[in-house]
């Protein structure tokens, strides 16, 4: 193994050894705390220019599974067809691994993506330092190879990147849904395709109200980057409001809805990644587990009257899941069709498709 050096901006480093690809990489470092399900992570397109480090401090054991497919040609194992990160950190990574399914190690597998890792960081340092300081931008640095310029991926639309550039359809019920694709993972695809659904899948800036689409109701993705950037789809989701048939969002979608409905989103100082999320149904007082990936969230004060505040996460009690007090609008800012996590709130796209 080659050395290899996480650089961040602040000047601080972290040594140890490469096992990816064998070149640099730029992005923003951020933490998972999960303990399994980094085949997910990686391929999860809202990681997308983001350097990933995993807390659990065994990673690569039982390997990587290969490219089965659903009875809906969905891949089974992986939450898109790439991976999207832009470099990953581990304490300890297992050459050896041990799984019935898997085909290959991490290490291969990221270096067929040109992937850079390192091991033998010590995560639990550089996870404190992030939780002090907020999220840092960082760079990979190999023993022998150009050293990378800083990237800072909250500068770029990186949802223009991980979206779909022409419509799909899924044929199924009689129900039509527009599923706007801003980075959806597949899961949020199966799930919706078991509901007996007709899926419009559309890019992120496709106006299907000005093409003149008819449906029975809106599904907004999940995402990587700044909602804010994402004004072509502020402005339709604004129009959509007007015809008010039910609308649902996840993650970015909840962020979408939000601004379009007249709020604004912030920046956290870390973001929530994991699979352990609490969170809090403040009309119920129902706590769920949640999985969760997102770095921006909606600002509570800026929140305007016709909507309530659904959900709160039980951490840092910013806002989880916002819904409107007299139309058929929801969202929710972690990931209820889990891969990895819990599926606590899976019923929620139950909740989705008897709005329709």
């Amino acid at each position: 193994m080659k050395k290899a050096t996480l650089v961040l901006k602040d000047k601080s480093f972290f040594e140890g050894k490469s096992f990816g690809a064998d070149n640099g990489s730029a992005g923003e470092v951020v933490f998972n705390t999960s303990m399994v399900g980094y085949p997910e992570a990686l391929t999860d397109p809202s990681y997308k220019g983001q350097i990933l480090t995993f807390t659990y401090p065994l990673i690569g054991n039982y390997g990587i599974c290969g490219t089965k497919k659903d009875k809906n040609n969905i891949s089974k194992h992986f939450k898109s067809d790439n991976i999207h990160i832009k470099g990953l950190i581990v304490s300890e990574y297992c050459e050896n691994y041990s799984h019935w399914e898997a085909k290959k190690t991490l290490a291969d597998w990221l270096k067929e993506n040109n992937i850079p890792a390192i091991t033998g960081i010590d995560t639990r340092a550089l996870t404190q330092k992030i939780r002090k300081t907020g999220t840092i931008l960082g760079k990979i640095v190999i023993e022998g190879k150009d050293e990378p310029d800083f990237y800072n991926p909250d500068l770029d639309n990186l949802v223009s990147q991980v979206s779909i550039k022409k419509p799909i359809i899924y044929k199924k019920g009689p129900k039509k849904i527009i599923c706007v694709d801003c980075g959806m993972k597949n899961n949020i695809l199966r799930n919706l395709l078991e509901r007996n659904l007709t899926i419009i899948r559309v890019p992120w800036n496709f106006d299907f109200i000005k093409e003149g689409i008819k449906f029975d109701g809106i599904f907004l993705s999940n995402g990587p980057g700044d909602p804010a950037m994402l004004t072509p789809l502020h402005e339709t989701i604004k129009k959509a409001f007007e015809i008010k048939k039910p609308i649902f969002g996840i993650c970015l979608g909840n962020q979408i809805m939000g601004i379009s409905s007249g709020a604004k989103t912030y920046k956290l100082k870390f973001g929530h990644r994991g699979q352990n999320q609490p969170v809090i149904d403040v009309s119920t007082n129902q706590c769920y587990l949640t999985s969760q990936n997102h770095g921006f969230a909606i600002d509570e004060k800026t929140l305007k009257k016709d909507w309530n505040i659904w959900l709160k996460n039980l951490n840092d009690n910013t806002i989880e899941g916002i819904i409107h007090k007299s139309l058929p609008f929801f969202a929710c800012q972690f990931h209820p069709e889990a891969t990895p996590g819990p599926v606590d709130t899976v019923h929620f796209f139950d909740k989705f498709a008897k709005m329709l």
